[in-house]
């Protein structure tokens, strides 16, 4: 039986959508100052092992130290096992794709304590196992020592096509063998529409389209 060109890899149409940790620089400076509180024993981090937020016991307290970094732009990643993101990228996101995301609003002080920006932990909250593996190129790694069974390894000229019929009207998702975050190119659009990044300037976000990786 021959694949079917229905979901064959396409240009423009999905993107790998993570934080740039390829702009150089320091990177940020923003700790969770009260991150002991908010852990639920024995975890180490704020998000539990099954993704989402547990129950907060207070808002997390951020604060920014220019002896770390610099200051946080729209997206960051690595707080806690979460992103960080700003209140103008929340809103779009939110707009886009309501059921794709979970928000936290923080507690954000600036290096002298002086109230700072709006900023929110986030999570994307939907999972979809929407890859054709069939019509896609990429190592898949099979082993019983992944949590899921099987890993795809996205290195190395990788071309990935997303079965319509799983993705549906998501603008956002994350897949289960991997834990990366795809999104549509609506989504891409109406954040850089926002003037939050571009093709020149990321403003912490990176998009790398998932036909070309």
């Amino acid at each position: 039986m021959e694949a079917s060109s229905e979901n064959l890899p396409t240009r423009g149409e999905f993107y790998l959508l993570m934080p740039d940790t390829t702009r150089g620089g320091r990177g940020h400076g923003v700790e969770i100052e009260n991150e002991e509180v908010l852990l639920t024993p024995p975890r180490l981090i704020i998000r539990p092992r099954e993704g989402g937020f547990p129950v907060l016991k207070e808002k997390p307290r951020l604060r920014h130290y220019p002896e770390v970094g610099d200051p946080p732009e729209d997206l960051e990643g690595g707080l806690s096992g979460y992103w960080l993101v700003s209140g103008r990228l929340k809103d779009v996101l939110s707009r886009v794709d309501s059921a794709g995301f979970e928000f936290v609003e923080c507690d954000y002080r600036q290096a002298d304590g002086s109230e700072g920006p709006r900023y929110y932990l986030c999570e994307v909250a939907r999972e979809l196992d929407a890859l054709d593996e069939r019509n896609s190129k990429l190592t898949i790694e099979v082993s019983d020592e992944f949590v899921a069974g099987k890993f795809y390894d996205l290195s190395g000229g990788t071309s990935l096509a997303f079965r319509k019929d799983v993705v549906g009207e998501a603008h956002v998702f994350r897949t289960p063998y991997s834990g990366f975050t795809f999104c549509d190119r609506l989504l891409r659009d109406a954040v850089w529409d926002a003037g939050i990044g571009g093709p020149k300037k990321s403003s912490g976000l990176r998009f790398k389209d998932a036909a070309d990786l």
